[in-house]
């Protein structure tokens, strides 16, 4: 079998979502970025469980599905989906005194994301997680948009 494609590809697929996460934030460095979507995946996993989350990281390119896995503590309790207002808080909590994270991170960094992989595989990954995640992750971007661009 040959090697995935996510881990021939990582270098670029990250830079592009960098990149992607930037622009649609309106950030100007790598460091606010990847905060960014670290503290949006970071919200997000805590109100999934083990099996849901490792669903949906399977489907992540490598490094976005890494930072998701990095240091979670599967015994805390799983929180309920909020207002993605109260949900952005809880993202902009992440390094509280090195966080540029805007209101806009969790609809950019679904923008980001669905930017790098496959449609249906996504929404696939997002159904089978609780009631909540589709909107966590919804994005009225244009469809043309979407899909992965490094391939």
């Amino acid at each position: 079998m040959p090697m995935p494609h996510t881990y021939r590809q990582a270098s670029r697929e990250w830079r592009a979502m960098l990149d992607d996460a930037k622009d649609r934030m309106g950030l100007i460095s790598d460091n606010s970025a990847y905060t960014a979507l670290q503290g949006v995946l970071y919200v997000f996993r805590r109100r999934v469980t083990v099996q849901q989350g490792l669903i949906f990281a399977s489907m992540l390119p490598c490094v976005p599905r890494a930072i998701f896995v990095e240091d979670w503590d599967v015994a805390l309790p799983q929180l309920p989906f909020g207002s993605r207002e109260e949900m952005t808080v809880e993202a902009k909590a992440l390094r509280p005194h090195h966080n540029l994270t805007p209101d806009n991170a969790i609809e950019a960094t679904a923008w980001t994301l669905r930017r790098a992989v496959l449609p249906a595989v996504f929404d696939r990954a997002v159904a089978a997680c609780p009631a909540g995640a589709v909107e966590f992750w919804h994005t009225d971007a244009d469809p043309s948009e979407l899909g992965p661009r490094i391939v």
